[in-house]
């Protein structure tokens, strides 16, 4: 997939998504152009990485389908402050496809992927929710659901990895809120970002 395709094919697909979240009835109208270029773009790093060997191609998939869902929940918690059952609940299933078929063009390397996305699963999911049950404040509820399928991508590249992205979006979460004056904001995009970075940025080693 050359740049230029994945810039076109992900401002379709990002347009699609804007208008699923209008069908989906959650409060959240984005404009089509937000959704449209940010896809885009995301998109068009994929192509770049797998462009240039950073991955193969039975791995694009996965950076590219949580760059797409990653925009449409981002838009949800920014605009809504909330990450919709419809959109956190299925990628569950979703991600725990994907890290397999990828996990199966790599006999060598499958059994090492399978026990990451599961340790990922379980440390980036456990942790949230043991955050949730002592201090319900600090994490919505949809935080919480979306972090196992997270965990769950990143640690089929890197146990550490996951360990990075919850220190990550703990930190950008804390940066914001104290730009605004220690307010609340939304934890959903700093989790959705640094996950997404993990799965196109893996370490060299690992292709």
């Amino acid at each position: 997939m050359s740049i230029l395709t994945g810039l076109l094919l992900g401002a379709a697909a990002g347009a699609a998504g804007a208008r699923l979240l209008r069908a989906l009835g959650r409060g959240v109208r984005p404009p089509p152009l937000c959704c449209a270029s940010a896809v885009a773009v995301l998109w068009a790093v994929v192509a770049a990485r797998l462009a240039g060997g950073a991955f193969g191609w039975w791995w694009a998939p996965v950076p590219l389908l949580l760059g797409w869902v990653g925009v449409l929940l981002a838009v949800c918690d920014l605009r809504a402050a909330r990450l919709p059952d419809a959109l956190t609940l299925p990628a569950h299933p979703v991600a725990a496809c994907l890290v397999g078929l990828a996990a199966a063009h790599r006999p060598a390397a499958l059994p090492g992927m399978l026990v990451g996305a599961l340790l990922g699963a379980a440390l980036f999911g456990g942790g949230y929710l043991v955050v949730r049950l002592l201090a319900p404040a600090a994490l919505g509820p949809g935080d919480v659901k979306l972090a196992a399928p997270l965990g769950a991508v990143v640690g089929a590249v890197s146990v550490p990895a996951v360990l990075a992205v919850m220190g990550v979006a703990a930190v950008l979460t804390a940066l914001w809120s104290a730009g605004r004056g220690g307010t609340g904001v939304p934890h959903g995009p700093a989790m959705l970002l640094p996950a997404w970075c993990a799965t196109v940025f893996p370490p060299w080693w690992w292709t």
